[in-house]
Order: structure tokens, then C-alpha cells, then sequence
């Protein structure tokens, strides 16, 4: 199986590399035999990676440890989902991983030479004239071209690396004569903190996002070398990209749940240095998506999104860099090998050297359709908020960059040689994430250009007035749960009260908690109103509706993570159990009791190496009784790593997290139990977050208006959706006109807004 591998990674290697150079070759000399055979060197390859990684699977699933990887990766569990912690397998360490991505990335390339493939016979000549066909086909040509170096790359990094190489042979000192494993060997496992549901979801999701953002570079650099500014390029890379934030999205999501269930710290959010590296993109994708919205509709912020897609593919490789370049120390990270540091550490530099050149080299070329488009009159405008999203993103983007680097820069630069900690980030990200939040609830009430002060007005007065009536309720819940709260942490005079001490004076802290209350309430309510209109809007279209119900999302996530990060209430400390007795003295937090009733030890060590120890606690708020948990420990025997299962007993406004961790020599029960405030809406949020995203993806399209002569604003059916009258109906259509067209919603529009003839190939 190991040469089998080995043989198909070759060969998905050399494909790769033929079908790039045939592609370019194609291109220059205008050779429809060499772009024919380039193609099928695509497909050549994606088949070869796809055999790569079943070979993994059926050595997985059947227990074949003759490769090495295999062996060390391996799942024992014997519970009901063992068979999804075999298949985890496949990602679980540092070669399989990197193989199931390049797969990965192949696959994009191959759904982009489908696409254009079956686009080419459906749509035909006679529908979109010969010229435009030619657009598409070289389009896709050069962005095939990009892919298949950046798979090509990859696959020197697993073929040309010792650590790397994932079909490597178990060596003979691993068997004993019969042709068993040794006792040693016998050991080797999954780690079993990842052995969870949604750990072995996590890292596929992540991987599907980060290879579909090589599809928007790969146009972006495309377009570049044709030096087409047309909006051809943003209509074949905006489904790549919603999918990608989408997959992103809900990969980060999912690793939340995992480390908030499985690590037993309380958290989800640790702003570890592998964590940071999944942000990165997800927080481009943002800029990029809003910025195609812009591209397509006003023909403007051209060089933006180019550099946006760029970055957001940059920020990937930046991401794997981090984790396995051995440059940062994370308890997620691989160790480094220089191969991956050259080869990755080169990919970054290209792709951000490479289009910054090209652009100020066509820089003309890539002006806006209408003089001034791209330039920002007002601040009370849509063009101002759009500007003032990407500049955020990217900027912190690039600040999270930095900070998770620092330990490995040089001590003359700031914070050089420190590892920074939560507070630091939380520092930085909380008022510069409300400042955000801000100008996303703001931006559907502003118009193009300028924005009429008597229009925001009339369209703010009623999600204002709706807004202040939710203000208040949580500023109640604020004044009279978060601040006592914060007030008993600070009291307690440990580590926590220094943390909270170290995120600035409690004016501050307390004031800009209920700040970031006033955004969350005034972004839910415009939002829930621009969704609502967007849905009895004729002709509406499914981005719109999705982005409005991703707005709402925001609002809802806001207020989980002011309350779950920052007013969470944490108790330390034993429950005594006296066992001669058989007595206990109950474990008291806040309004929360805990009452011993059992504990219990399952020894699984002859099945899958592990014993558990479990106890069982009665839950009693306000005296009455609402439950049980189940708090545990998983110990390993082979390794003595211990796994703290929380057991989190759930109400609509706050968790109870409870983890237990051992006992002392009397006996007693150690605990560490928290009240998480709001925690509820933070994974409500993220649900709905990903639903919009997926309908803005795949829902139904709606009909499009042909849009006006001046071509620079959206059509008249978006900016009636984004009014609250009659009176912003009737001026939609003349606005678009004389370009101070009313404001169109900010996700409005995907690759079907443009009119037929230009919706694609």
C-alpha cells in the first residue's frame, strides 16, 4: 500500500506540473492541443491525489499499519463513532493532512474545469457570441494554470520532506516475528483529545475553505495577465468564495464547541497561535466578499478586491505556515521542517509580490467604470463604509499576523521575542470588533455618494426606537447580573481578578460591554428590518435575504460574546465526601448547588487503552432541584494524557460548566465550575450565520431588471428593497441615473446580478 501511495503521488505531482506548463503554453502560443492535454493533465492529477488519500482510507478502516502514518494515527475508540474517528485519520496528523488538502485544492480545479466544460456545450455560441465564450474558456485556462502550480507546490512539499512524506513504510522493528506490532508499537494512537465529533469535522471543514480560496487568487492572477477588468472574474469566483467563508465559518465554529466541551477550561476562544491562523482568512473573506459587491455593482473598488483575493489566499498559506513551520510554539502545531519553511514561506512571498507588481503595472487598467467611483466624497456613505470595512478586516488581519508571530521576530521590533497572551489580543479585538459591527449596522441605511439626511432618518426611526427598547432590556441585565458579577470576580483577588484587572480599569471594561449592548441592538433590529424587506421584495435576490439574515446573526453573536467572554463567573475548589459516612458537604456557585450522588470507573484499557472516571452531581438552583451532571476524566494508560469531559447543563440565558478533576488524598472532589452568561447565543448565532451564508449560496435566484445606461448603480429592483417607501421606490430608478442611487443592501448581489448576457460563462 505505502508504494501504491507513493506511485499516485508521483504521478499527481508530474500531472500537475504538465498541466500548468501545457495551460501556459496554450495561452502564449494560442495551441488548443496543448490546452486539450492540459486539461486532462488536471484531471489526471485530481485522480491521482483522490487514490492517494483512499489508500489512507482503507488502510484506516481496515487496520493496514503498513505505512507509518497510518500506525501513528490510528483510532482505537470502540464506541459508536469509531468509525468517523478512522476516517479522521486521514487529517488527523501532519502528512495526512497536507495530502487531503492538495486533494482538496485539486478537486477546485477540477469543478472549475467542469464548470467551464459543461458552461461551454449548455450555453453555446449562439447565446453569448463567440468573443465572450473565448473570454471565459482563456479565463479559466489561466486560472487552472494557477491551481495546478499551487497543487504542484504542495506535492513538493509532501514528496521532497522526510516529515511530510504520509506513504513512508512502518519500519520492520515495529513488528515482532510473527508479523504483529511490538507491545511498544501497540501504543501508538490518535491522540484522544481528538476523538470527539466535532474535532473530527473541524480540520476537513478548514481545509475545504482554505483550498476554495485558491480559486478567486487563481482568477485574480488570471485577470491580471489578461488585463481584463470586467467583472468576468468576480462572476466566476463569487460562489468559490461564499462557499469558502462559509466552510471556514463553520470550521472555527466547530472547533469552538470542541475546545468549550472537551479541553475543560470554560472557553472557546484561546487566541492560540493555530487558532489565530484559522481566523486570518475567514477575516479577508469578509473584506472580499463585501468589496465583490462593490465590483459588480458600481464597477469600482477593482485593485481592492484583486488584493483582497489575493490576501485571503495569502492568508492561508500564512496559516499553514504557522502551524508547520515550527516558527510559533502551539500545543496544535506540528514540529517545523526547513522544506516546509521554504517552499510555504516562498508561496506567501509570490503571492503577494507577484499582483502588487502586476497591478501598478496595469494600473490604469483596472480603474473604475465611472471617474470617481473608487473615491470616497462623504463619509456618511456607502462608499465610506464599504472602504472602512476593508481597511478594518485587513487591518487586523494583518495585526493578528503580527501579535502571533512576535514570539519569533526579532526583540528590536515591538513586542519581539514576547509571547502575548488573551489580554492583549481581547485588547485590541473587542473595541476594534464593535467599532466594525458599528459601521455594518449603519451602512443599509446609507445611499451611494452621499446620503440624504432626511431619508437615513426617516428609514432609522423605526429600528432606532425597536433598537432602544432592546438597549434597555440588556442594559437592566447588564446593571444588575454582569456588573455584580464582575464585581464578585474582582473581589476574589486571584488569577482571574488579575486578568480582568490587566483588561484596563472597570469603567472601561463594564462601559464598553454595554457600548458593544447598543451596537448589538441597533445592528439586530437594521438588520432584521433590511431582511424582512428584502423578503417582500419582488424580484429579490438570495444574497440579499442570506446577508441580511447573516447581519442579524452578528448582532446575536455580539451579545453571546460580551456575555460568555466577558462576565463569566468561575468557582474553584473541592467537594468534600466523607466516604465512611457517606456524606458530602454540597459545592455552592452563585445561585447553583452541587450535591454528590455517585462516581464510577470504567476500565476500557484491554479495548481501546483508556479508563474513565465519571462522577455524578444533582444540580439544585434556588433550592430546586433542575438536574444532574456527569463531569469525567478519560485517562489514557499508554500515555497517562487525561481528557476532562465537562458536562454542561444548559439554560436559555447562561451555561452551567462543570469539570471535575480528580481528588486529593481525602477524597475530596477537585471542581472547577463556571456560569456562562449568554453562551446560548453564541452558538445560536453562529447556526445562523451559516444558514445565511448557505442560502445567499444556493437559494433560488431571483429575476433582474436590465440596469440603466450609466451601468454604475445597482438596478432599480435592489435599491426599492432597500427602501421604506414609496417615496425611495420612485427615486430608485432616476438615483441609478445620476449615480447617487440610494443604498443597495451590503451583501446584495452574487454572480447572478449581473443582467443575462453578462451573467457568466
Amino acid at each position: 500500500m505505502a508504494t501504491t501511495g507513493f506511485v499516485f503521488l508521483v504521478v499527481g505531482f508530474t500531472a500537475a506540473l504538465a498541466a500548468a506548463v501545457l495551460l501556459l503554453v496554450s495561452r502564449l502560443q494560442r495551441s488548443f492541443r496543448a490546452k486539450t492535454v492540459g486539461r486532462a493533465f488536471v484531471l489526471v492529477s485530481f485522480i491521482a491525489l483522490f487514490v492517494c488519500c483512499g489508500v489512507l482510507v482503507v488502510c484506516f478502516m481496515t487496520g493496514d499499519v503498513s505505512i507509518q502514518y497510518v500506525l501513528e494515527e490510528r483510532s482505537l475508540s470502540t464506541d459508536g463513532l469509531a468509525w468517523l474517528y478512522k476516517l479522521s485519520g486521514l487529517w488527523a496528523g501532519r502528512s495526512g493532512s497536507l495530502l487531503f488538502w492538495t486533494f482538496l485544492i485539486s478537486l477546485f480545479n477540477m469543478i472549475v474545469l467542469v464548470r467551464g466544460e459543461v458552461g461551454d456545450r449548455k450555453i453555446g455560441v449562439g447565446r453569448m457570441g463567440r468573443n465572450r465564450q473565448d473570454d471565459c474558456s482563456e479565463l479559466d485556462d489561466l486560472a487552472m494554470m494557477v491551481i495546478s502550480v499551487v497543487v504542484a507546490v504542495f506535492c513538493g512539499v509532501l514528496l521532497f520532506s522526510e516529515g511530510n512524506m504520509p506513504f513512508a513504510p512502518t519500519p520492520e522493528r515495529f513488528f515482532d516475528a510473527d508479523g504483529s506490532l511490538t507491545a511498544a508499537a501497540s501504543m501508538y494512537s490518535m491522540n484522544k483529545l481528538l476523538e470527539h465529533w466535532a474535532m473530527a469535522i473541524h480540520p476537513p471543514l478548514l481545509f475545504v475553505g482554505y483550498a476554495g480560496l485558491t480559486v478567486p487568487f487563481a482568477y485574480a492572477m488570471a485577470t491580471l495577465g489578461l488585463g481584463d477588468s470586467s467583472r468576468l472574474w468576480v462572476e466566476r469566483s463569487t460562489r468559490f468564495v461564499l462557499a469558502s467563508w462559509l466552510f471556514l465559518g463553520a470550521g472555527i465554529g466547530l472547533g469552538a464547541v470542541w475546545a468549550y466541551v472537551v479541553l475543560g477550561w470554560g472557553g472557546y476562544w484561546g487566541w492560540d497561535p493555530v487558532e489565530n491562523a484559522s481566523l486570518l482568512s475567514w477575516l479577508v473573506c469578509v473584506a472580499l466578499v463585501h468589496t465583490f459587491t462593490v465590483y459588480r455593482q458600481r464597477g469600482a473598488f477593482k485593485r481592492w478586491a484583486v488584493m483582497c483575493a489575493c490576501l485571503a489566499f495569502t492568508f492561508v498559506i500564512v496559516a499553514t505556515f504557522i502551524t508547520r513551520s515550527g516558527i510559533v510554539q502551539s500545543v496544535h502545531a506540528f514540529s517545523g521542517d526547513p522544506v516546509s519553511f521554504a517552499l510555504f514561506g516562498g508561496l506567501i512571498a509570490i503571492s503577494v509580490v507577484v499582483p502588487l507588481i502586476v497591478i501598478v503595472l496595469r494600473w490604469k487598467s483596472f480603474d473604475a467604470d465611472v471617474e470617481g467611483a473608487d473615491d470616497v466624497e462623504n463619509m456618511l456613505s456607502k462608499d465610506a463604509a464599504y472602504y472602512f470595512n476593508n481597511v478594518i478586516m485587513i487591518v487586523f488581519a494583518l495585526l493578528l499576523t503580527y501579535m502571533t508571530l512576535s514570539s519569533a521576530l526579532p526583540k528590536w521590533l515591538p513586542f519581539g521575542g514576547d509571547s502575548l497572551g488573551t489580554t492583549s489580543y481581547e485588547a485590541i479585538a473587542r473595541p476594534l470588533g464593535i467599532v466594525y459591527l458599528l459601521i455594518l449596522a449603519i451602512c443599509p441605511l446609507l445611499a451611494w455618494g452621499k446620503t440624504d439626511p432626511k431619508k437615513f432618518l426617516r428609514q432609522a426611526r423605526i429600528p432606532a426606537v425597536c433598537a432602544l427598547a432592546l438597549f434597555a432590556v440588556l442594559a437592566f441585565w447588564w446593571a444588575t447580573q454582569f456588573v455584580p458579577s464582575y464585581d464578585a470576580m474582582m473581589a476574589k483577588a486571584n488569577s482571574a481578578s488579575q486578568t480582568l484587572l490587566e483588561a484596563g480599569p472597570g469603567w472601561y471594561y463594564n462601559g464598553l460591554a454595554l457600548v458593544g449592548l447598543f451596537v448589538a441592538s441597533l445592528l439586530f433590529f437594521n438588520a432584521l428590518f433590511m431582511f424582512v424587506r428584502n423578503v417582500r421584495a419582488p424580484g429579490k435576490r438570495a444574497a440579499a435575504i442570506g446577508g441580511g439574515f447573516a447581519h442579524i446573526a452578528m448582532g446575536v453573536i455580539l451579545i453571546g460574546l460580551i456575555g460568555s467572554s466577558m462576565y463569566v463567573f468561575d468557582e474553584t475548589g473541592y467537594l468534600s465526601y466523607d466516604k465512611e459516612a457517606g456524606t458530602s458537604a454540597p459545592f455552592t456557585v452563585r445561585e447553583y448547588r452541587l450535591e454528590y450522588v455517585q462516581d464510577s470507573i470504567q476500565d476500557n484499557s484491554e479495548a481501546d487503552g483508556t479508563v474513565l472516571y465519571e462522577v455524578n452531581f444533582d444540580v439544585y438552583k434556588d433550592d430546586s432541584f433542575v438536574g444532574s451532571v456527569r463531569p469525567s476524566i478519560q485517562l489514557d494508560v499508554n500515555t497517562q494524557q487525561q481528557k476532562l469531559n465537562a458536562s454542561v447543563f444548559g439554560f436559555p440565558e447562561e451555561d452551567l460548566f462543570v469539570v471535575y478533576r480528580g481528588v486529593n488524598q481525602n477524597g475530596d472532589f477537585s471542581l472547577d465550575v463556571r456560569v456562562n452568561p449568554f453562551i446560548s447565543l453564541v452558538w445560536a448565532g453562529f447556526g445562523m450565520l451559516m444558514l445565511g451564508t448557505l442560502f445567499a449560496l444556493v437559494g433560488p435566484r431571483g429575476r433582474v431588471r436590465k440596469k440603466t445606461e450609466a451601468g454604475e448603480g445597482a438596478d432599480a429592483d435592489a435599491n426599492a428593497g432597500e427602501g421604506a417607501d414609496a417615496e425611495a421606490k420612485s427615486e430608485a430608478a432616476p438615483a441609478a441615473k445620476t449615480g447617487a442611487n440610494a443604498g443597495t443592501d451590503a451583501d446584495d448581489g452574487d454572480a447572478d446580478d449581473a443582467p443575462g448576457k453578462e451573467a457568466g460563462c
